[in-house]
């Protein structure tokens, strides 16, 4: 389903940000202009096959995110090579991806059809996501007058809806707080156990051990183990104690 091969993703970073148009060009012609690069992911490779549950763990900045940007084809590697077989779903944020004047119902069929789906399907699917994600009285609302909690549990609800091949999970398991937060985590596990191929991205080594089939620890963008998720995960956990 999925095989990243020597994966490498680089960001420049210079000071052309603080700069203006002229200044910028001016620099240039003079040789006076300043990059540097930044390797966010770094000789990154490891291969999924269908059913598997992959938990990517690390600290803040391993490049974790940055690299399920790239399987979701967000990015494209500056090295390396990312094949991926399937219907790829991923749930970065909540909220990523809507138009804030655009109602409700307008971002579902959005949604879905830049995920490749058509309105048949989305037609179908419709008023269950509507009805898990308990908005039907803001059906026809504008989506930047939700609340974060009400535009969450809408990303929520499409994500698990659309019958992804490969759902991909950033810094997030359940949304919402209270009933909707224990019926999203039960609905997430129906997912996981229905046999499709997950990535998840979590803080949570316990979570790891538990549910995940194999286990990615990144540091600095390196990959610094891959494999058995309770090796993995002591390991990492060790490394964190000599912090």
């Amino acid at each position: 389903m999925i095989e990243v091969n020597d994966v490498s993703i680089r960001y420049m970073v210079g000071d052309f940000k603080d700069i203006g148009i002229k200044e910028f060009i001016l620099k240039k012609l003079t040789g006076d202009y300043h990059i540097h690069e930044f390797w966010a992911v770094d000789g990154v490779s490891f291969s999924l096959q269908k059913g598997e549950l992959l938990g990517i763990i690390g600290r803040n900045g391993a490049g974790k995110s940055t690299l399920l940007k790239a399987i979701s084809q967000i990015m494209i590697p500056t090295k390396g090579t990312i094949k991926v077989e399937g219907k790829v779903v991923p749930l970065f944020g909540f909220g990523t991806g809507f138009i804030g004047d655009l109602t409700v119902r307008d971002n579902i069929f959005l949604r879905g059809a830049l995920l490749g789906y058509s309105r048949e399907f989305i037609n179908a699917k419709y008023p269950e996501i509507l009805d898990f994600s308990e908005l039907k009285p803001f059906e026809y609302r504008r989506v930047k007058h939700l609340s974060s909690g009400m535009v969450g549990r809408l990303a929520f609800s499409i994500s698990c809806f659309i019958e992804p091949e490969i759902l991909i999970l950033d810094e997030v398991f359940a949304s919402g707080d209270g009933a909707f937060g224990v019926k999203s985590e039960k609905k997430m596990m129906e997912i996981i156990n229905s046999g499709i191929t997950v990535i998840l991205v979590t803080h949570s080594t316990g979570r790891v051990r538990n549910i995940c089939t194999k286990a990615l620890w990144l540091d600095h963008g390196k990959q610094a183990a891959f494999g058995d998720p309770a090796e993995v995960c002591a390991q990492y956990e060790e490394f964190l104690k000599s912090k």
